[in-house]
């Protein structure tokens, strides 16, 4: 893996975590074989391994990625109104 590379990825992403789950998920597709997902998206030069071009394809913004609404964040619960008791029939 090129150090270069990964350090201007990061910078993409911001996150290293995320970095490692997005470029495993694109090494995964490029090493299937599996038609249209499996072509590397950038001009691959003699010697890059499949974690580069990943990594190249999210430096040139030729894949994207978004993160999906966080929990941590919830909207806030409003509790339900309680109802009035009814009052039990009186007996005769």
């Amino acid at each position: 893996m090129n150090i270069e590379l990964t350090k201007l990825a990061l910078e993409k992403v911001g996150n290293p975590h995320i970095l490692v789950n997005l470029v495993s998920r694109r090494v995964r597709q490029l090493n299937s074989g599996a038609g249209g997902s499996s072509r590397p998206l950038v001009n691959v030069t003699a010697g890059m391994g499949a974690a580069d071009i990943a990594m190249l394809e999210l430096i040139e913004e030729k894949i994207g990625w978004e993160m999906a609404p966080s929990d941590t964040d919830p909207e806030p619960v409003v509790a339900p109104k309680k109802r009035a008791r009814r009052a039990a029939p009186k007996a005769a």
